[in-house]
């Protein structure tokens, strides 16, 4: 929407919830939203969508927002896009944030260009960081470009709201404090804005052994080196000792060797671990790109010209399947001497 279309005010932030339970993301994008509404002197608002969810969106006061927008109705149980992106477009054109932003999830990326689009404004995808401009009051979107040689910084100045979508873990989310005090505001809207052009069939959820990749601190990917399916499970058992999840080049999603949900790089998911090790993977732009806000990088490869070892912190020239078992064989004797001292 132009900005001479009425009045905007409030950053707004796009929670997110599973089964009826907020996600974490949802609390990292109110600290984000919690130092731009500072800086601009305005509310912050979450909006969170789903069934059955009211009980629990008191937690999003706690953790910094002024008013929580819920939209709870049965067919939003799961979720389609259609009918997300309905309820949104509602809320939108008719409160007028003038900042709204989301986690770059799945859930975030796929809802908040068709909204942008929607209502014609911009997108900054992918951010690592937001700021608000003192001359303009403009919202600066800070993110990796060019494959991540350079960082761009990106304003929207004629279309409101000002969206983009923030990487995960990029900031940590501020104290539950139940001395906060908010608004609750239920939204209800036509039950033609609930109807979908996509037909569920079922809801089939995802049952590797596994946290979601972009709350992990530690990730162990793996790529085309690690020959075949039955070789990510030396990946599953170095994670496990990490306390970590288990990672994938687009190659290995496309072998069939692992779900997509492991898929990281731009084409799958943007990551920001504090320790990430490449086991076996060459290093495409793309998946470079969705690692580039890791801590440390590690790598191990046999090919010393692999290009992950131009962007990795530390790097092992060497055969996988060598190095990866002496990985596990220290750290499990590591892990048992640390468990025998504290049984002492």
């Amino acid at each position: 929407m132009k900005v001479d279309e009425g009045v905007f005010q409030g950053i707004w932030t796009l929670g997110e919830q599973r089964e009826g339970n907020i996600s974490i993301t949802s609390y990292e994008l109110l600290a984000w939203g919690r130092e731009l509404a500072s800086k601009r002197g305005t509310s912050l608002a979450s909006v969170i969508i789903g069934y059955k969810v009211k009980e629990k969106v008191a937690d999003l006061i706690y953790h910094g927002a002024d008013v929580v927008y819920v939209i709870d109705h049965p067919r939003l149980q799961f979720f389609a896009p259609d009918v997300f992106s309905n309820v949104l477009e509602k809320l939108v054109r008719e409160l007028r944030p003038e900042v709204f932003i989301a986690s770059a999830t799945t859930y975030g990326r796929t809802l908040m260009p068709m909204l942008a689009a929607r209502i014609g404004t911009g997108l900054t995808a992918d951010c690592t960081g937001l700021d608000i401009d003192p001359d303009t009051g403009l919202l600066i979107q800070i993110r990796p470009a060019i494959g991540g040689n350079v960082m761009a910084v990106i304003k929207t100045p004629e279309h409101r709201p000002q969206m983009a979508t923030v990487r995960p873990r990029s900031k940590k989310p501020l104290p539950r404090d139940e001395s906060r005090r908010g608004e609750i505001v239920v939204k209800e809207f036509p039950d033609e804005l609930y109807m979908s052009r996509i037909g569920f069939i079922e809801f089939v959820k995802d049952k590797t052994p596994d946290l979601p990749i972009q709350e992990a601190d530690v990730i162990v990917s793996g790529g085309k080196g690690l020959k075949s399916a039955e070789n990510f499970s030396l990946l599953y058992e170095l994670a496990s000792l990490l306390n970590g999840a288990v990672g994938a080049s687009r190659q290995a999603v496309d072998m069939g060797w692992i779900p997509y949900s492991h898929q990281v790089g731009l084409s799958g998911k943007t990551v920001n671990p504090r320790l990430y090790i490449a086991i076996g993977i060459s290093g495409a732009a793309q998946h470079l790109a969705g690692i580039s806000s890791a801590g440390t990088i590690v790598a191990i490869n046999n090919d010393p010209t692999a290009n992950i070892f131009k962007v990795c912190d530390f790097g092992i020239v060497g055969d996988l399947f060598e190095i990866v078992p002496i990985l596990i064989k220290r750290l499990r004797e590591y892990k048992d001497r640390k468990e025998g001292e504290q049984s002492v």
